[in-house]
């Protein structure tokens, strides 16, 4: 039998994390211009980078589609449905090649083991709690998004090997209007597999996705939500086998 997530609603977390109330540091930062540092973090991504092409590959059984729009592209959002553990950390740089992406991650997954502690070395910008925080965070985004690929999981939650498109935090579209970066979208799709029961995961991607720069800033954050909705809902039409059953629970 397929394994089986019951769930309140579409904002619960069905997995979590051994340290979900990972408090951050009063000291933490977000900008690291350290030289030391900059090297450290270097080594670690190639190294990082290897073994996600390797991860990606042979145990995950991922291929990507269309992934020629992103051909010349240095700085740009893109825009993932989170629906793999560990995979949603790995399979990024696959997607941008050799264009290191930065990701918007919840502190929560400050607290995975042994990764956890790496994350922020290997790209990971954590959502803060505070407004003074909000700030340090919103200039970390500037600074990194000038010349890398901002990742983004609109759902905010990870459904294991969930086959539909969640609704989006609204907010996270607005981080790419304020600093008017093109918007793309990876879909994550689930397929059967000739030779394993565990599906495997084709990915399409899709965009740039266009908005009249005649209307405000809150209408053209709806409407790229509404766009990249659109598109990620149609790709996962291609999902043909349920791995794991999500069932909701009675109230």
């Amino acid at each position: 039998m397929n394994k089986i997530y019951y769930y309140d609603d579409f904002d619960s977390d069905v997995v979590k994390s051994k340290n979900q109330e990972c408090v951050l540091k009063e000291n933490y930062k977000w900008i690291h211009k350290n030289v030391f540092y900059k090297i450290w973090s270097y080594i670690l991504y190639v190294i990082f980078f290897i073994f996600s092409f390797i991860y990606a590959k042979l145990i995950l059984r991922v291929s990507i589609k269309n992934r020629k729009v992103l051909r010349g592209k240095n700085s740009y959002y893109l825009y993932i449905n989170h629906t793999q553990e560990m995979g949603d950390a790995f399979v990024p740089p696959i997607i941008t090649r050799y264009k290191r992406p930065y990701y918007i991650v919840n502190k929560a997954n400050l607290g995975i083991p042994i990764l956890g502690k790496l994350l922020p070395a290997l790209g990971a910008i954590v959502i803060p709690d505070g407004i003074h925080d909000m700030l340090k965070f919103r200039k970390a985004l500037k600074y990194y998004d000038k010349k890398h690929p901002i990742v983004v999981y609109p759902e905010a939650h990870v459904w294991p090997y969930y086959t539909k498109i969640r609704p989006f935090n609204t907010s996270s579209f607005q981080l790419s209007v304020e600093d008017e970066k093109e918007v793309y979208c990876a879909t994550t799709t689930y397929q059967k597999s000739n030779f394993f029961k565990r599906p495997k995961i084709v990915i399409y991607v899709d965009g740039p996705f266009i908005c009249d720069e005649n209307i405000s800033k809150k209408e053209k954050v709806k409407k790229l939500e509404n766009l990249v909705h659109d598109k990620m809902t149609y790709r996962s039409k291609n999902s043909n086998i349920e791995y794991v059953t999500y069932k909701k629970k009675d109230n």
